[in-house]
C-alpha cells in the first residue's frame, strides 16, 4: 500500500497536499474531499444519485491519522468518513 510521506493543510489555499513517496505531490481541495466522503451517508447520497453538497470555502478542522488512511472533520460539522490512502490517491489532484 502506497502511504505518503507527508500531509499538508493549507487553510489559504483550502486544499490538502499529498506528498507520495514517488515524489509526486497531491493537491486535493478541502470542497472536493467534503463532495468525494467514503462514509456511508454520503454513499448513500451518491448511490441515490445525488451529490454531497459542499461549500468552496469549506475547511478542514481536523485530522486524525489511522493505519490504512484518514479521518477528516470538516468545518460543516461532518467526520465520519475514513479516507483510505488508495482512495486518496485515486482522487484527482486540483491545478496548482
Amino acid at each position: 500500500m502506497n502511504v505518503p510521506e507527508r500531509i499538508d493543510l493549507d487553510s489559504r489555499a483550502h486544499t490538502l497536499t499529498l506528498h507520495w513517496p514517488d515524489a509526486r505531490v497531491q493537491c486535493v481541495s478541502y470542497a472536493a474531499l467534503r463532495r468525494a466522503c467514503p462514509c456511508a451517508a454520503c454513499r448513500r447520497i451518491h448511490i441515490a444519485g445525488s451529490f454531497v453538497q459542499a461549500a468552496e470555502d469549506i475547511t478542514v478542522v481536523d485530522i486524525h491519522s489511522m493505519a490504512y488512511g484518514v479521518q477528516l472533520s470538516f468545518s460543516d460539522g461532518h467526520a465520519q468518513g475514513i479516507f483510505p490512502w488508495p482512495f486518496l490517491e485515486a482522487l484527482e489532484a486540483v491545478a496548482a
